[in-house]
């Protein structure tokens, strides 16, 4: 495969069949989306915010881009944003972890940080105050971007239907919404009949990506009408599921992985037997080891220990 540079590479991941963690009579697919150039599902969303800015006039060349992040939107617009001629400024909580922030600044990108306690909330608080100040920076703003969700529902969903066209249902965490929201329509364009589940933490809990609705913030990407339902997961079994994912399929992955698997799990008792299910897999797990997410140990112990850190 001959591709003219990075942005080119984007995309195309594989969807890998879980045998072992499957309930009987059921297989989960894992849409192994750190297979991107930057190791994030984000790199499809940077590409497209970056891309639609360009073509509708938005974004002048050598223009400074600015974004609220918990890390990966961050370093998939460092990647791309590198490659089209635009400095980057980064707004990302300040307990984001170092793997996240050393690749930030290995793309030479300016890091403002928000306040921990604030989660990714403080991210688009601190992000609107710097825009407001300088009218000479442009924010694609992820949360509230239509080319969030197109970017899912031009490229992620067509290649699921592209390799499993009898699929039943759909899982992946609730974080911007423009997962759920791109890939759910065109999967329901697809076939009506196909069902949308979002994995949401549980009030009050911490997982790394995802979002609780009823904290406050909402995406205006998020279309709550294409889904079937929110189901919680909390941080434990995510961790639970994202380190049975190591153990029993080989598959290394982040945390927000796990949390989707625990819910395609449980959907299984709603579907008929035979179903096929597709569960986004964001990230690998390489971006979070200096968290302590994959060490020896009692897993409750190491959910409660990390889960600040894994919160953004």
């Amino acid at each position: 495969m001959l591709l003219e540079d990075i942005s080119q590479a984007v995309g195309n991941t594989p969807l890998v069949g879980l045998p072992r963690l499957s309930p009987p009579g059921y297989r989960i697919y894992l849409k192994l989306e750190g297979h991107n150039p930057t190791g994030s599902v984000k790199d499809r969303v940077a590409k497209y915010l970056i891309e639609q800015a360009e073509v509708h006039g938005l974004l002048r060349p050598g223009q400074r881009v600015l974004e609220p992040t918990s890390g990966n939107t961050g370093i998939g617009l460092a990647a791309i944003c590198r490659v089209k001629g635009h400095p980057l400024t980064c707004v990302l909580p300040e307990n984001t972890s170092e793997e996240r922030r050393q690749l930030l600044e290995l793309f030479g990108v300016e890091l403002v940080l928000s306040p921990a306690s604030e989660g990714s909330n403080g991210s688009v608080r601190v992000a609107r105050e710097l825009a407001a100040a300088d009218p000479e920076l442009y924010m694609p703003f992820q949360y509230g971007n239509p080319a969030n969700a197109l970017a899912h529902y031009e490229t992620t969903a067509p290649e699921i239907i592209a390799d499993l066209p009898d699929v039943a249902a759909f899982v992946a965490g609730l974080g911007t919404g423009g997962s759920v929201t791109g890939v759910g329509k065109r999967l329901k364009r697809w076939n009506p009949q196909v069902k949308i589940f979002a994995a949401e933490p549980e009030y009050g809990d911490l997982v790394y990506g995802l979002r609780n609705l009823d904290e406050g913030y909402v995406p205006e990407v998020l279309d709550l009408s294409v889904l079937d339902s929110r189901i919680k997961v909390n941080s434990l079994r995510a961790l639970e599921w994202t380190r049975r994912l190591a153990e029993e399929e080989g598959i290394f992955a982040g945390v927000s992985t796990g949390a989707s698997l625990a819910v395609a799990v449980r959907v299984c008792d709603r579907l008929p037997t035979g179903s096929r299910i597709v569960a986004m897999s964001p990230d690998g797990g390489w971006k979070y080891l200096s968290t302590g997410a994959y060490e020896p140990g009692d897993v409750s112990q190491i959910a409660e220990r990390i889960s600040g850190v894994l919160w953004a």
